[in-house]
């Protein structure tokens, strides 16, 4: 059974910052199995709770959702009427969320940045 988590993530090193940056990333809110994937179902009953906070040093903090669009693709929105486009997880679906692990996200620019796993904790 999947549990409800609270996940943070910080940019991983990259050309503009060799050295990752925790002041540019995301925390937010999902259900995860035992391995640390999203649990598609259990996001279905709890979608309420699934919320993120996006935080980028130098612009404006954003507070959306975590969203399951069609086709299984996982993104953060943050304008529920939908004149904002959505920030896309690079295949949410089968990244694991553990400490030390990386995953990709596109921004609504399209422009794709990679982030570490720093922490996962029970909510």
């Amino acid at each position: 059974m999947a549990d409800m988590k609270k996940i943070r993530l910080n940019l991983a090193r990259n050309h503009d910052y060799p050295n990752g940056s925790a002041a540019h990333g995301y925390e937010f809110v999902a259900p995860l199995d035992e391995q640390g994937h999203i649990d598609a179902s259990l996001w279905k009953i709890n979608r309420d709770q699934c919320r993120v906070h996006r935080f980028w040093q130098g612009e404006s903090d954003e507070y959306g959702h975590l969203i399951h669009r069609p086709g299984g693709s996982w993104a953060f929105t943050y304008d529920i009427d939908g004149d904002d486009d959505d920030e896309a997880g690079y295949r949410f679906g089968l990244h694991a969320f553990k400490p030390g692990e990386y995953v990709s996200i596109k921004d609504e620019d399209g422009d794709l940045y990679t982030f570490t796993v720093v922490t996962v904790e029970q909510l």
